[in-house]
């Protein structure tokens, strides 16, 4: 008796994401079958070995491919993604889905033309520790405030990365780290619009080398730093409220002067507290092992959360798509999702525009 078929993919992107996060784990996985890969550098075609190597997306065949996975730089996402629906290609878009909420719109547009179905890639919700957080949150009674931080002691990518580059990227800490975070707010709190948006940014060490990111390897053919600045925020904080009148306080940094770094959850309800400190990502300077509390009436209890590999996560988002691709009711859920995240992320970016606001160094407003 023979299994389900096996999806066809086209990864799109050999970065550091496609090649370490994507290719080895589509190859692992019994349901997924690599038939080409997309990427302008010739050599990081040759390297990843598929059947298919094609310098653009315009040469994808949609007979021959079931699923594409896009992992390119962010400011490629939705024009990239577009093109590939357009044609009929379904596609699982890594985060940011979009940069702005007129490429949310026109992601909306080419799932209309072609067809297909948008998948969003943000693995935040796919984690056990999270998942436990979440059955422990069903028990809280109406949620009053959410916090969320992911606080990095290095993790600034390297000055010849894109990802410092706002023109490529969008953005800084607030896209990249920031986006998981508010992945894992509709979970809580479902369907989400923000009455009241306040956010504030800064780029303290975005440019000192010392704060780079350990963990990452560059990708093939990646050229030395250039000696261009980065020119986006390495910590963004903002605090929202919902037209429920529930708070959010979010904080995403690349880089602090904290010894790890550490992811922090807390969901505050009437009923209790339950308060989540793991690491999200690849660091390897993380905390030891998650940790997850719940608080009742000033009595906090230990709640067991499962220990899972680095990475996890990713795998576990494999294990669904398949079922999201065969779900004719998903069309149009990933891309209202993505609209809502980035006109919040949008509208955090503005509340911290006027920063022509001179910094007050510490002890500055004492006689």
């Amino acid at each position: 008796m023979t299994g389900p078929a096996r999806v066809r993919v086209a990864l799109v992107g050999l970065g550091w994401a496609g090649r370490r996060i994507w290719l080895p784990r589509l190859h692992e996985h019994e349901r997924y079958t690599v038939t080409a890969v997309v990427d302008p550098d010739p050599a990081a075609r040759a390297a990843a070995g598929a059947p298919a190597a094609l310098a653009e997306v315009d040469g994808l065949d949609p007979a021959t491919v079931d699923l594409a996975v896009v992992a390119v730089p962010n400011h490629l996402h939705a024009p990239v993604a577009a093109r590939l629906l357009s044609k009929g290609v379904p596609v699982f878009v890594e985060k940011p889905v979009c940069l702005s909420v007129a490429e949310a719109d026109r992601l909306a547009a080419a799932e209309l033309t072609g067809g297909a179905v948008l998948l969003a890639g943000s693995a935040a919700r796919y984690r056990a520790d999270v998942r436990a957080l979440l059955d422990v949150a069903a028990g809280l009674g109406p949620i009053r405030h959410i916090d969320l931080s992911w606080v990095r002691a290095h993790g600034v990518p390297t000055a010849s990365s894109w990802f410092v580059r706002r023109e490529q990227a969008g953005g800084g800490a607030l896209l990249d780290l920031g986006w998981h975070l508010f992945d894992a707010v509709e979970p809580l709190l479902g369907p989400t619009a923000f009455d009241r948006v306040l956010g504030a940014v800064s780029s303290d060490f975005v440019n000192d080398p010392s704060r780079r990111a350990r963990w990452k390897q560059a990708a093939p053919g990646a050229s030395a730093a250039d000696g261009a600045a980065g020119d986006v925020e390495d910590t963004a904080r903002g605090f929202l409220v919902t037209d429920r009148g529930v708070s959010v306080a979010l904080r995403a940094s690349w880089a602090s002067h904290e010894t790890r770094d550490v992811t922090a959850i807390t969901v505050e309800g009437a009923a209790g507290t339950a308060a989540l400190r793991c690491t999200f990502g690849f660091s390897t300077n993380r905390q030891e092992a998650p940790a997850l509390v719940r608080t009742r009436h000033g009595v906090a209890r230990p709640v067991p959360v499962p220990r899972e590999p680095v990475g996890a996560e990713y795998s576990r988002q494999l294990d669904e798509l398949p079922a999201l691709l065969a779900d004719p009711g998903r069309r149009g859920v990933a891309v209202a999702r993505a609209r809502e995240m980035i006109a919040a992320i949008g509208r955090l970016y503005d509340s911290a525009r006027p920063a022509a606001r001179t910094p007050v160094a510490a002890g500055a407003g004492h006689a």
